[in-house]
């Protein structure tokens, strides 16, 4: 049985200190089951300026058994697949402890952008990156930061044009955008 008390006061102490450390908890709905977590991109590293999102689904026995989390930002990582966002980390598996919380456990994903171990991948495509060709890894790494880890206003004012260049209203393509989250071709899809 998850333990709603507890969970509620994580959410608290997450909250407290979300300006400063820019790790965020909020629920995705009402029962406190489903949440969303999000992280910043450590400084120095590709993923530097972007904000992650990670899906968090806690299990019926929270929290003596890891929450489930899985990026739903793409991201180009050996610890993290690059189709699914499954994360390969100890602490969401084999070395989960009670005592950790939603806000640990987000810091050492953080920490695991900032370190990967691509001897212990998720995605093998991109350890082999890692490992064969680093400054191509490190160039991937930051287009794909720069491509979905940093909605900015000038990236949807570029988009409203471009669809607005095919034809498309700017009332009903920007309500589109909005509804899709940005993504330019599934409102493309829409709109047509």
């Amino acid at each position: 049985m998850i333990d709603f008390a507890r969970v509620q006061k994580e959410l608290v102490e997450c909250g407290k200190d979300a300006e400063g450390s820019g790790i965020k908890v909020t629920p995705k709905s009402d029962n406190l089951v489903l949440l969303l977590g999000t992280i910043p991109g450590p400084i120095g590293t590709p993923y530097e300026g972007g904000v992650f999102k990670i899906d968090i689904t806690l299990p019926e026995g929270y929290p003596f058994e890891p929450p489930k989390m899985q990026f739903s930002t793409k991201v180009w990582h050996p610890n993290i697949s690059s189709q699914s966002g499954a994360i390969c980390l100890d602490i969401l598996k084999d070395q989960w402890s009670p005592a950790l919380t939603l806000k640990t456990a987000l810091l050492s994903v953080q920490a695991l952008l900032s370190a990967p171990q691509p001897d212990d991948p998720q995605d093998a495509v991109v350890a082999q990156q890692y490992l064969k060709d680093y400054q191509t890894f490190v160039n991937t790494a930051r287009y794909w930061t720069e491509s979905f880890a940093k909605p900015t206003s000038l990236g949807i004012e570029d988009k409203v044009q471009k669809l607005m260049e095919m034809g498309f209203p700017e009332a009903q393509v920007r309500n589109i955008l909005e509804a899709v989250g940005g993504d330019e071709n599934l409102a493309l899809e829409k709109l047509l």
